[in-house]
């Protein structure tokens, strides 16, 4: 029982204050200014490539959760026409995921600051449930990186990524940004327009994240199938930092979680 009181009042407390340093650490990464910082977000470019093919190489800029610039050039293999797209000088194109992670590294933050510095936990059950939902909310964070959102290609095209470039995006090409893991990613997907009269047995794709040669699609009347797909990728360092920061506090959790079951199931069924 002393144990067990010793437990309540130092260690999960000791713990709590180290999952805050990490977890600030890991909001550090995401940080964006507040409007008394002064001045922007530090701006990194990162060269998206592939070593099996130069079809498709980008440059981009990114400035917290958002892309504020992008050059993409597109080698086309029928002609080896050179292609050039950049954003609009008006325009930058918010990373939703980088977003959400952010909100859910801030939310489990604000899970362990809030209560009074003196605050004491009278059972293992309340130690319990704070540790449940904080490890919700870093498990929402790491999943918003890990797993990016399938797509069909008419959202790709409807998206409103297809009207920030400028030359104009011609209507047999298809991009999309996304993160994975630590890395940011683009894909560019080249069209063929399928003929109204085409004997082709026409079914649509549904939703991916990548997308295959072959896929079919109707858009604003007309149907398409897709004829190269290029993705070209780079890691971001940050993103690998809050990768391990995640993994990092998940664990900590864990381990108060299964310190404090061994002493309750102890307490629960102590013999009499």
């Amino acid at each position: 029982e002393e144990e067990f009181k010793w437990l309540l009042q130092e260690e999960v407390h000791a713990v709590l204050r180290q999952l805050q340093d990490i977890l600030k650490e890991a909001s550090h990464r995401f940080a964006l200014p507040t409007s008394g910082s002064g001045g922007a977000f530090k701006q990194e470019n990162f060269v998206l490539s592939t070593s099996s093919t130069d079809q498709v190489k980008g440059v981009m800029t990114l400035q917290g959760d958002a892309l504020c610039q992008a050059d993409v050039n597109l080698k086309m293999p029928r002609n080896n026409q050179l292609l050039h797209f950049a954003f609009r000088e008006d325009k930058q194109w918010k990373l939703q995921q980088i977003q959400d992670a952010r909100n859910h590294v801030n939310q489990a933050i604000y899970l362990l600051m809030n209560r009074d510095v003196n605050y004491q936990f009278k059972t293992g059950l309340e130690v319990l449930k704070l540790m449940d939902a904080v490890m919700l909310q870093l498990s929402r964070a790491r999943n918003r990186l890990t797993t990016p959102a399938t797509l069909t290609l008419p959202e790709i095209a409807s998206s409103g990524l297809t009207k920030m470039f400028t030359p104009a995006l011609p209507p047999d090409i298809l991009v999309n940004f996304y993160i994975n893991l630590n890395k940011l990613c683009l894909t560019v997907y080249q069209l063929h327009m399928l003929q109204p009269s085409t004997t082709k047995n026409f079914k649509p794709a549904g939703g991916s994240v990548l997308h295959n040669p072959g896929a079919t699609f109707e858009f604003g009347s007309q149907r398409y199938e897709v004829s190269h797909v290029h993705k070209v990728e780079c890691v971001v360092p940050w993103l690998n930092d809050a990768l391990v920061f995640f993994t990092v506090s998940l664990q900590l959790c864990q381990q108060l979680k299964d310190k404090i079951s061994v002493f309750s199931s102890y307490w629960n069924y102590r013999p009499y």
